[in-house]
């Protein structure tokens, strides 16, 4: 019996973008394949998450028309804007380079198609600093190229793109041989393996006609199954860095400028995209002089820094079967958060119409000379829904169960969204996910996150330090001394009518939380002397009522005082802080310079 296959020889711009949604599903089905193999150019455990989050960008997006022109450029400015990771943003290059060079008409014939991909190529090279053979690009191009040597031959997508697959299959076989890394962990190129399960999507629905129906169910919450990864490669820079810039900002400034400009300052850099929008990525060691460099040329409208060691570890040596997540507000010092294999999810800063990364792409020193500075007071914003998709998605994967732990609700919608991610999550993946907020913040939110950490440590059950989170945040105090009311003010946490009474005043605000996350003003001080006394009399006061579990200062540029209050603390309990740090920008934008913040959490 004949194949009953009808011939498609042409295809308009809806049935171009679900056939993308078939391939996305291929994708999401196998994040932790993708995942497992991934060992190059680090074996970081990523690809399949990239890849998926580049997927969901365009899944998310109301993209269908009958243009297959403009669903093309829709399809790469989603991709683009999604993209995640080496493999996520050369595939957004390739299909900007590909929906650039189609003609603007309604159906694409194998002619168009042929021509257009070839061309898509070499866009894809040229994003990359140094292509290396034997990965997701070698596989593109010689698919590619097989297309173009059959256009004349062919006329019929189906049997066009089943003849291109087998070509892309070897194509992927290949990459075992041609690169050292693969061979000695006997695995194909993560990226390729992914480029070629979207195509084995694509076919599927051309093939089979699978109703939109089931293209259409939500993927944007598929999650990764649990795999066992192995370590292969050492990290050469532990930072994986990535931006969108908006260069039309900035007259005079090019894609090769600000390629020019960050060249040298790591490896793995890809810059796809267009004079007027560029993705960045690259792995290096220090994303603050990065990003600067990056801001000098272009505004920043997105950016995302993981840390590859963090990852690496998570993935291949968890400490523990429970991940603990936080923001970056908690104020817990690097090392803290490395000992702990702890989470920290970034608060966003937002100065101008440039954006930073609270505690990773912006240093103290240059948050407060642009809090001086700048004409336009700093904003921020929590992280986005996506973001804490992203991160519970990977924990997911290499651990049984999750607890997020986060600054008061009252302060921000970082809960709220991480609340939202951890359902979703929980829900696909079957793995059980806990968020709660510490109705506190800086160091107080990072006594909880620690005496968690620990509980973690000692083999407590999830249940048990779940049922633990919300004594620990009612026995911690949070004391709060400023030389300032202007920042409060500024910041929105102080109405401007009692902030000039309190400036003609001289007023140092001395603040505490209640067990409710607000906060409330406890104590009227004139100047900073008595700011401090009033601050040690209510430290003086709890240790009275018991045994203190331990305590921790945070402050902004202001040392001399964190570590006056170290001195009476230890002189009152006997014992060190567990931790003296920097206060994060984000809270810098609320208190101001000199701002000192005295958690203490009893027993």
């Amino acid at each position: 019996m004949e194949n009953s296959i009808p011939l498609v020889k042409l295809i308009d711009g809806r049935s171009f973008y679900y056939s993308f949604l078939a391939g996305a599903q291929r994708i999401f089905e196998n994040q932790g394949l993708l995942n497992k193999i991934n060992v190059f150019p680090v074996a970081d455990a990523d690809t399949g998450t990239n890849l998926a989050s580049t997927m969901r960008s365009i899944v998310d997006s109301p993209i269908p028309t009958n243009n297959v022109k403009m669903t093309a450029c829709a399809l790469a400015d989603a991709a683009l804007v999604g993209a995640r990771g080496n493999s996520g943003i050369i595939f957004a290059q390739f299909l900007y380079g590909f929906s650039n060079e189609i003609e603007n008409e309604d159906n694409l014939t194998v002619e168009n198609f042929s021509r257009s991909l070839t061309k898509a190529v070499t866009y894809a090279y040229e994003a990359i600093a140094n292509p290396i053979e034997g990965t997701m690009i070698s596989v593109i191009r010689e698919w590619a190229e097989f297309i173009n040597t059959m256009k004349g031959l062919i006329d019929d997508f189906i049997e066009l793109l089943v003849k291109a697959l087998q070509v892309a299959r070897a194509s992927l076989a290949d990459t075992t041989r041609q690169m050292a890394v693969l061979a000695k962990a006997n695995v194909v190129d993560a990226g390729a393996k992914g480029f070629v399960l979207f195509l084995e999507g694509m076919i599927d629905f051309f093939n089979n006609r699978q109703t939109i129906r089931r293209l259409t169910i939500p993927m944007n919450d598929m999650i990764l199954e649990e795999v066992q990864t192995d370590s292969h490669e050492e990290i050469t820079h532990r930072y994986c860095c990535e931006a969108m810039l908006a260069l039309d900002l900035h007259p005079g400034e090019t894609k090769n400028s600000v390629r020019d400009a960050i060249t040298g300052m790591g490896d793995s850099m890809v810059v796809a995209g267009s004079e007027k929008r560029l993705r960045i990525h690259i792995h290096s060691d220090n994303p603050i002089k990065l990003f600067e460099a990056i801001s000098k040329r272009s505004s920043i409208t997105y950016q995302k820094v993981d840390d590859m060691v963090m990852q690496q570890e998570m993935s291949h040596n968890p400490k523990w079967p429970i991940a603990l997540v936080t923001d970056s507000t908690c104020d817990l010092p690097q090392e803290t958060l490395e000992k702990y294999q702890i989470t920290m999810v970034p608060l966003t800063l937002q100065v101008g119409a440039s954006m930073y990364l609270d505690r990773t792409t912006i240093s103290n020193e240059q948050f407060y000379h642009l809090l001086e500075s700048s004409p336009d007071y700093p904003s921020t914003s929590q992280p986005s829904y996506k973001d804490f998709i992203n991160k519970y998605s990977y924990l997911s994967s290499h651990y049984h169960s999750t607890i997020g732990i986060h600054l008061s609700k009252h302060f921000s919608g970082t809960f709220s969204n991480s609340v939202r991610a951890a359902k979703a999550v929980s829900e696909q993946s079957g793995k059980e996910i806990n968020v709660l907020s510490s109705k506190r913040v800086s160091s107080a939110l990072g006594l909880v996150v620690l005496r968690a950490a620990e509980a973690i440590d000692q083999g407590k059950t999830h249940d048990e330090i779940v049922n633990g989170i919300e004594e620990w945040s009612d026995k911690s105090h949070l004391l709060v001394s400023a030389r300032t009311v202007k920042y409060l003010v500024k910041g929105g946490r102080l109405s401007h009518s009692k902030g000039v009474i309190g400036k003609l005043l001289g007023l140092r605000p001395v603040i505490s939380a209640d067990n409710d996350g607000k906060l409330f003003s406890f104590g009227k001080a004139y100047s900073e002397k008595g700011s401090m006394k009033l601050l040690i009399d209510e430290a003086t006061r709890l240790a009275g009522k018991g045994k203190i579990w331990g305590y921790a200062i945070t402050h902004a540029r202001n040392i001399e005082t964190a570590m006056w209050y170290s001195d009476q603390m230890e002189v009152l309990t006997g014992k060190k802080p567990l931790f003296v740090n920097d206060c994060s920008p984000v809270l810098g934008v609320h208190g101001g310079p000199g701002t000192v913040v005295l958690s203490i959490m009893e027993e």
